[in-house]
């Protein structure tokens, strides 16, 4: 049994959350402008506070534990996806892919489709590959390019996007959300699909209308310019590729290796040119690589503290019913996913807690694991610094917190699991003699 955390350590420890809050979104709006306070500095103050939090240890041990978290493997593995994301972007751009494949794109599908197929397209790809961050690096590129060409806002196309990366992730049988959801609630991922689409992909059915209905004022060019196919290449070779299940980081190896051979072979640029491109685009992340690094700190200070495990303790302790139950498995997880900025690591956290709570209130197993996936991937859907929004927005050279009003599929899901709790639904995984 591990110590109780008193309310106050527990608040303390979750506090540096509160200080970025205060020093990026409140400063952002009182300046009226989200590019007045950058992200990166915000989390510089908040680093410095939470390392100030850790008492009884010398300055350099508190760097040290910092520089943990801030290096943990799947936090190089996210700098990884950054720094080959953003040197396939800038060498296909510069030999022409982004601008052949928009124009295809736009030849394809007539305009009041064009959101609906980016969200379509995200859904089928993402559930295909099992994985949001792949979906958003392959296809946020498209999605700035179409949003520039038709004048549509480009925080509402990238939204579609990432909407839709997530559908996927929290479906697919091979994302690692779905897996470890299962495994820590002892069920099968068949069973957990079936109540998991059932709550939201009516959901995904009411977002695509909107996209339709949103489509009636996206007008593309009267003229479109002619497609040369080669140079649409790149894409294809990266979105086959994810789709077949290829690791994400030979996907853009393999992107950047052919848009530097057929932007050579066109006279985009020459070996040089290519280096340079590649150069520019590394650079460009910058910005990304050093908040996912500051976030990763934080939360690891966050953690050690007990922040976590206080978060834990007072969920549990509020539980009444049926209703409540499943409600705290979802704030858990949620919760949990704030203070980590990973719904895979929030799963794995969280999992084990609500696989207790579901047994002491008689939850599905089916019905658990789907919660603890929905919610975790609600949650980091919609955080500024988690790495769908920090792509995202790089790729587009916005502030993440441009696209979360656009996030429709996200606050759809939200309110489609919500109504399911509240509702029983759906009511054959539900077990009828436990008390709401």
């Amino acid at each position: 049994m591990s110590e109780r955390i008193s309310t106050r350590a527990g608040l303390l420890a979750l506090s540096p959350i509160l200080v970025f809050l205060l020093v990026y979104l409140v400063g952002s709006i009182v300046a009226g402008n989200f590019y007045k306070v950058p992200i990166s500095v915000a989390f510089v103050a908040t680093a410095v506070y939470a390392v100030t939090l850790l008492r009884g240890m010398s300055t350099h041990q508190r760097v040290e534990l910092f520089s943990r978290g801030a290096g943990q493997p799947n936090i190089m593995l996210m700098l990884w996806i950054f720094l080959l994301a953003g040197a396939f972007s800038s060498s296909a751009k510069a030999m022409g892919a982004i601008d052949a494949t928009v124009n295809l794109s736009l030849q394809l599908l007539p305009d009041n489709l064009l959101l609906a197929g980016l969200f379509i397209a995200s859904c089928f790809i993402s559930m295909s590959i099992g994985t949001s961050v792949g979906t958003v690096v392959a296809l946020s590129p498209i999605a700035v390019g179409i949003g520039q060409t038709t004048h549509a806002p480009v925080a509402l196309v990238l939204g579609a996007v990432v909407g839709g990366a997530f559908f996927g992730d929290n479906l697919s049988f091979i994302s690692d959300t779905t897996i470890i959801a299962t495994r820590t609630q002892g069920c099968r991922m068949s069973d957990k699909f079936r109540v998991n689409s059932l709550i939201v992909v009516p959901a995904a059915l009411v977002v695509m209308l909107v996209y339709v209905v949103l489509g009636s004022k996206v007008h593309a060019p009267q003229v479109i310019p002619s497609v040369d196919v080669l140079k649409v290449l790149p894409y294809v070779v990266v979105l086959v590729t994810a789709i077949a299940g290829v690791d994400v980081i030979v996907v853009l190896l393999s992107g950047i290796l052919l848009s530097g051979i057929i932007g050579m072979c066109y006279g985009s640029y020459d070996l040089f040119g290519w280096m340079s491109a590649m150069s520019d685009g590394i650079l460009g992340m910058g910005e990304l690589v050093i908040v996912a690094m500051l976030a990763g700190g934080v939360m690891e200070v966050i953690s050690h503290l007990g922040g976590i495990r206080w978060l834990t303790q007072w969920l549990t302790s509020r539980i009444s019913g049926r209703r409540g139950a499943e409600f705290s498995i979802g704030t858990l997880v949620a919760l949990t996913n704030v203070c980590t900025a990973n719904n895979t690591v929030a799963i794995l956290t969280a999992g084990p807690i609500a696989r207790e709570i579901a047994e002491r209130f008689g939850i599905d197993p089916r019905k658990s694991a789907s919660l603890l996936d929905t919610f975790s991937c609600i949650a980091q859907a919609m955080l500024p610094y988690g790495a769908q929004l920090l792509m995202a927005a790089g790729l587009a050279a916005i502030s993440p917190v441009e696209i979360i009003p656009y996030l429709y599929y996200p606050f759809c899901m939200a309110v489609a699991v919500v109504v399911a709790i509240v509702a029983g639904w759906p009511r054959r995984f539900q077990s009828p003699q436990i008390a709401n």
